[in-house]
């Protein structure tokens, strides 16, 4: 699972199975060591950021800021899935 960055004790990582055919552009986000279940936010083509499902039960208002900092680094987000995946989809 390549880690994009962390935040804090958060990381915020790509699981490296995601699906066939491949997910849309989507990145997890964990407290310590990742996992396949954790938090999952989704990436549209303008850089905003959709809350898929919270496991990780991160608290809403931590939440709302690490989806800030990840909208601001979308553009190296989608690059990094680009250069690991091979291809890239978005879900709107």
């Amino acid at each position: 699972m390549p880690q994009i960055f962390k935040i804090g004790p958060y990381s915020v990582y790509f699981w490296s199975n995601e699906g066939n055919p491949l997910e849309p552009v989507h990145v997890h986000i964990a407290e310590g060591r990742p996992y396949q279940n954790a938090t999952k936010i989704w990436l549209t083509s303008g850089g905003s950021a959709v809350i898929c499902g919270n496991a990780s039960k991160i608290p809403e208002k931590l939440l709302l800021r690490l989806i800030r900092i990840i909208e601001a680094n979308s553009d190296e987000i989608i690059e990094a899935w680009k250069e690991h995946f091979g291809e890239i989809r978005f879900i709107r």
